[in-house]
């Protein structure tokens, strides 16, 4: 016979044995994170912003004016539909209806440096 203790059910780095039938296991808890302490307040550093999400007025307002009947301004500013209308309507026409498209494109030019379309198709707001 031997002196040894018999080897526990299970080994430390294994899992437990299972529940037997009939006796439902309790969930651990959730893991603890270090939260904050109560009565602190987190101070975030200002970050500068780098990329500047907001279109130029000025570069809409010039390219309206300037590249109208293209719909160039409306690529810019991310009304892409608009745009291929203006450069459809320029292109197909071979030219002879670029005169409406560039009325079209002065008007919003206008339009965009005076204020009246003030934010891009994303909603965001054209710096000035």
């Amino acid at each position: 016979m031997s002196d040894a203790p018999p080897p526990p059910p299970w080994q430390p780095n294994d899992q437990p044995p299972p529940p037997p039938p009939g006796v439902q296991q309790q969930a651990p808890p959730p893991p603890q994170w270090g939260g904050a302490q109560p009565g602190y307040q987190y101070q975030q550093a200002p970050v500068p912003m780098v990329n500047d999400p907001r279109k130029s007025k000025v570069a809409a307002g010039i390219l309206g004016i300037c590249l109208g009947a293209f719909g160039v301004h409306n690529f810019y500013l991310g009304y892409t539909g608009k745009a291929i209308a203006q450069l459809l309507i320029t292109v197909l026409s071979c030219g002879i209806l670029a005169v409406v498209s560039g009325i079209w494109g002065l008007v919003e030019g206008i339009m965009i440096l005076t204020g009246s379309i003030n934010t891009d198709a994303a909603g965001v707001p054209l710096k000035d």
